[in-house]
């Protein structure tokens, strides 16, 4: 799933959202919005809660809700240097004194010069982005970098008083030193959280007991915390091969 997070006025927002409404229907990939006006407060709060792979679009025209603070707000307090960023704005002249700051964005686009044009090739790149990651997870423990095939992995669990995952694959267990939020955002769709503590990989799923509300893993591995949301995720998977 790709998380736009859209922050500009009201008929911006509207424009934006249609553009890419037109171009993803052509693709099957799940979409979902997250929408905010420039003077919004919520802004900083409400993006720490999304997880996956994620776009942001700020505008840098309000005075109160600059697109360029939230950027940094991003790139140097969330310490999120995965998610795109593509800034939009009215002023052209602001594009150097931007790129100058070291935010590493996706992109600069001119509300004056074809903007919805360059939108639009701007989400075909994105989307080719998404589709051609890295079938596997690369991360740094102990000095040591190690690469995981998706495949391979069979869960991910938050470990409980600390900042660091447990990643169970069919090839040994790692301690990753990220949270699981970060960790989610650089997985593909197999994967599904299915509470705030852990991801699993939906091909390693051998049952689901909906009375129980108890899931086995090929690996072994059993748990019963699954949140209401992704019961019926995890039901239509077992729907799709009936």
């Amino acid at each position: 799933m790709i998380n736009f997070i859209i922050s500009d006025n009201y008929e911006y927002t509207k424009t934006i959202k249609a553009v890419i409404d037109s171009y993803m229907m052509n693709y099957d990939i799940e979409v979902k919005y997250h929408l905010f006006s420039n003077i919004s407060n919520k802004f900083n709060e409400e993006i720490k809660r999304i997880s996956g792979f994620k776009v942001f679009i700020l505008n840098t025209d309000s005075k109160t809700g600059d697109g360029i603070n939230k950027a940094k707000y991003i790139r140097k307090t969330l310490d999120d240097w995965n998610s795109l960023i593509i800034i939009i704005t009215n002023h052209n002249e602001m594009k150097n004194e931007v790129i100058g700051k070291g935010l590493f964005l996706f992109d600069f686009i001119s509300k004056k010069n074809y903007f919805e044009r360059k939108l639009k090739e701007d989400i075909d790149h994105i989307r080719k982005f998404y589709d051609n990651r890295d079938n596997c997870l690369t991360f740094k423990a102990d000095r040591i970098l190690r690469k995981v095939d998706f495949k391979n992995i069979n869960m991910i669990i938050k470990e409980k008083e600390s900042k660091r995952c447990l990643l169970k694959s069919n090839h040994g267990n790692y301690y990753i030193p990220e949270s699981l939020n970060k960790i989610e955002g650089r997985l593909d769709n197999r994967f599904i959280k299915i509470n705030r503590s852990c991801i699993i990989n939906i091909d390693d799923l051998l049952e689901y007991d909906l009375n129980m509300n108890k899931i086995t893993m090929k690996s072994g591995d059993i748990s019963y915390d699954i949140s209401r949301d992704n019961k019926k995720k995890i039901s239509n998977y077992f729907d799709s091969y009936k």
